[in-house]
């Protein structure tokens, strides 16, 4: 999720350089990639050429995070998209506890998954504290 979450994160830091300026021009439909100029596809592509010649190793797993996206349907990438978003705006203590929750229930079973979440809202924050201290979040790059 860390290299779909760059991928998405870099497009949106691109955005802007090819969206129009205007509050009336943003009703206007983006241009497809065809139509986009030289200049505007290198401002898209560079820093995901730039972390693949950085990072043999992850090479693999960002190929295949690129065609999990590529299958996902379209209500599934704005959700993942919102996620992204909802994700930037948290301050770095809650980006740390949202690593540490994701890590332990990411392999869990949508319904483990949802008994975990409701243990978690009944935890006082002295718990939940202890818990996140127990269970401390991978480190990430």
């Amino acid at each position: 999720m860390n290299a779909l979450r760059l991928v998405v994160c870099m497009f949106a830091l691109a955005l802007p350089a090819i969206a129009p300026a205007s509050p009336a021009a943003a009703d206007a439909a983006l241009p497809a990639w065809e139509q986009l100029s030289a200049e505007q596809r290198e401002l898209l592509v560079a820093p995901l050429r730039e972390r693949w010649n950085a990072s043999p190793d992850d090479r693999a797993r960002l190929l295949e995070h690129a065609r999990r996206w590529r299958d996902l349907p379209p209500d599934q990438r704005e959700r993942a998209r919102r996620g992204v978003r909802r994700f930037e705006q948290m301050s770095p203590e809650q980006r740390q506890r949202a690593r540490a929750i994701f890590h332990q229930t990411r392999d869990m079973a949508p319904e483990q998954r949802r008994q975990f979440m409701q243990r978690w809202k009944q935890m006082s924050p002295a718990e939940r504290g202890e818990w996140l201290r127990a269970h401390p979040a991978p480190d990430h790059p």
